[in-house]
């Protein structure tokens, strides 16, 4: 929030001084912007509104509006999907979770313990309608780029990890130690591979449905 809050401070010192804001700094505005509604404003909308909506069986696009210091005014749609309103991004909280084991290994007494980092080198993704997914965890950025795809068009391309498909139902037995998926959205994600292996699969998944994404490694700064 700090960081956020330097930029704020930052864009407003070049209003005042009648500057042109830098594009590079508004894009990092809005990319911390959106990971803090991810990350606990959404969160705490399907914990606390879904259910809510339960009693409602049609659909319906709500619009919130929100101006800094002013009340909150929402907008109601019955006739359009967010994806169809212009200039609006889709948004979905990170609810992958790793399936770990609650066991510890066993490490024999004589054998040294060996540390093995495995540093990732990051991800970002970019969409042809310039939607940009971009993490500091490689694996939350290919999560949700298969999200936005649709995890339940993954399977159909056939990539395979260690007998488990990329992303399918079927759930691969935990080992002490070990993490080989992640749960998002009903589905088993195999996480267990390399960075490098993420993006050729993310290429091969771009390539299979024509969806021309630009794929980079990097972290965000």
């Amino acid at each position: 929030m700090s960081r956020l809050g330097d930029l704020y401070k930052a864009m407003e010192i070049l209003r005042k001084e009648g500057l042109s804001l830098n594009k590079d700094l508004e894009r990092q505005v809005e990319e911390l912007e959106e990971n803090i509604i991810k990350d606990e404003i959404l969160p705490a909308l399907s914990s606390d509104i879904a259910p809510r909506l339960e009693p409602i069986k049609r659909d319906l696009v709500l619009v919130v509006e929100y101006h800094p210091g002013e009340p909150i005014s929402v907008a109601l749609s019955r006739k359009a999907k967010i994806s169809e309103i212009i200039d609006a991004k889709t948004l979905t909280p990170r609810n992958s979770t790793p399936i770990t084991s609650d066991e510890r290994p066993i490490v024999e007494a004589h054998e040294p313990t060996k540390h093995v980092t495995n540093v990732t080198k990051g991800l970002r993704v970019t969409f042809p309608d310039g939607t940009v997914i971009w993490h500091r965890q490689a694996i939350d950025t290919m999560i949700e780029t298969l999200r936005k795809i649709g995890l339940h068009l993954i399977p159909q391309v056939g990539l395979m990890h260690g007998g488990y498909n990329l992303v399918g139902k079927k759930k691969r037995p935990v080992e002490p130690g070990r993490t080989w998926q992640h749960e998002c959205d009903g589905w088993f994600v195999y996480s267990n591979i390399s960075n490098k292996q993420k993006i050729e699969d993310l290429k091969e998944i771009s390539k299979f449905y024509r969806l021309n994404l630009k794929i980079e490694e990097g972290k965000p700064q």
